[in-house]
C-alpha cells in the first residue's frame, strides 16, 4: 500500500483527501491517506480531524522526514511547486504535483533531472491527461467520424481575478499558468505538438496576464484558437471541427459529455462521461501503479510533455512580456 502525505492544506488538498477516501470505499486498497502538512500545526490538525488523516505536521520538512510517507501530493500554490517538489525528491519521496508543474521550463528540467538521479517517480497532476474522456475523444477523431480535423477552439474562464494567487506576480499569478494550461493541454492532446504559438493578453494592475488569447498552428494545416481568463465566466467548451462535421466537448477542464455532429449540423452521437469519484482518482491510480512497477514517470503525462508545456508557456509569457520577480 502506498501511503500519501499531502503538502498544503487548502481547497485542492481537501479534494485529494476526499478522492483517496472514496477510492478506499470503492475497494481500492493500493493507496491510503497517511499524513497532512501545513505551515501551521493548527491548520494541519484541523485538516486531519476533518478528513480523517492519521498524522498531522506543522511543517513540510517534518512530514518529509517521516519514513512512512511514500508519495507526496504537492498542493501548494504553483509559485512554490518547484521548491516543495524538489525538497520532496531530496528526501527520496515520490511526488504527484498539481499543475502547473513549475513556473518555467528551467525549474521543471531541474526537478525532473534530480528525480531521475534519486530514482523516484515525479509526475504532474493535470487531471484531464489521465481521465478516460481524453482517449475517448481522441478515438473519435482517429475514426474519421468528422473527416479530417482541421480547427479547434477552446475556452476556460473563471471570475477569480481578485484571488491573491491569481493577482500577484510574486505568486506567479495570471491566467496562463492557472487556466490557460488546460486549454493548451486540450489542444495538444487532440492535435499533437504545435509548430507555432502566438499569444496576447490583458494585464492587471500588477502586470500579470489576466485574460489571454492564444493561437496554435500546425504545419499540416491545423489551427487552434484558445481563450483563457480570470475575469469572466465562460462556457468552458471545446469544439473540434473537421471536413465532415464537428465534435463539441462540454467542459475542457473536466469533460462531461461529447456530442458529434455531421456536416448538416445533425447530432449523430452523444457520449456521457463515465462515472467518477472526483476525477482525481485516475492520476492517483496511475501514479501508484507506476510506483509499484518501478517506473519514474506516468505514461499519461511523460516528463517530456511536462517540460514541453512549460516551454510553451515560457514562450507565450515572453510574447506577452509577463515576467515574475523571482525569475
Amino acid at each position: 500500500m502506498i501511503r500519501v502525505g499531502i503538502l498544503g492544506a487548502g481547497t485542492i488538498a481537501a479534494v485529494m483527501a476526499k478522492t483517496i477516501h472514496k477510492m478506499n470505499e470503492n475497494g481500492d486498497n493500493s493507496v491510503c491517506l497517511y499524513a497532512i502538512a501545513s505551515r501551521k500545526l493548527e491548520s494541519a490538525e484541523r485538516f486531519a480531524k476533518e478528513h480523517q488523516v492519521p498524522k498531522a505536521y506543522g511543517s513540510y520538512q517534518q512530514m518529509l522526514e517521516d519514513e512512512d510517507v511514500d508519495l507526496v501530493y504537492v498542493a501548494a500554490p504553483h509559485s512554490h511547486h518547484y521548491q516543495y517538489t524538489k525538497l520532496s525528491v531530496e528526501h527520496g519521496k515520490h511526488v504527484l504535483c498539481e499543475k502547473a508543474f513549475t513556473v518555467n521550463a528551467r525549474q521543471a528540467q531541474e526537478v525532473l533531472c534530480l528525480a531521475e538521479q534519486k530514482g523516484v517517480l515525479v509526475t504532474e497532476g493535470i487531471w484531464t491527461r489521465y481521465q478516460p474522456m481524453r482517449s475517448m475523444i481522441k478515438e473519435l477523431l482517429d475514426s474519421g467520424v468528422i473527416g479530417q480535423p482541421k480547427m479547434l477552439t477552446a475556452n476556460l474562464c473563471y471570475n477569480i481575478a481578485d484571488v491573491e494567487r491569481i493577482a500577484r506576480p510574486e505568486l506567479a499569478g495570471g491566467a496562463l499558468l492557472d487556466v490557460g494550461v488546460y486549454a493548451l493541454n486540450f489542444a495538444e492532446m487532440m492535435f499533437g505538438r504545435a509548430d507555432s504559438v502566438s499569444g496576447s493578453c490583458l494585464k492587471n494592475e500588477y502586470g500579470v496576464d489576466i485574460a489571454d488569447s492564444i493561437t496554435l498552428t500546425w504545419n499540416d494545416g491545423k489551427m487552434a484558437a484558445l481563450t483563457a481568463a480570470a475575469t469572466v465566466v465562460s462556457d468552458r467548451m471545446g469544439v473540434i471541427s473537421g471536413t465532415d462535421g464537428y465534435i463539441i466537448v462540454e467542459n475542457i477542464n473536466n469533460p462531461q459529455q461529447i456530442r458529434v455532429y455531421d456536416r448538416n449540423h445533425q447530432l449523430t452521437q452523444q457520449i456521457e462521461r463515465p462515472a467518477q469519484l472526483t476525477g482525481f482518482e485516475y492520476e492517483v491510480a496511475q501514479a501508484v501503479s507506476c510506483i509499484e512497477q518501478g517506473l519514474l514517470e506516468c505514461p499519461s503525462m511523460p516528463h517530456a510533455e511536462t517540460i514541453h508545456m512549460m516551454e510553451l508557456m515560457d514562450h507565450l509569457r515572453a510574447q506577452m512580456a509577463v515576467r515574475y520577480p523571482f525569475e
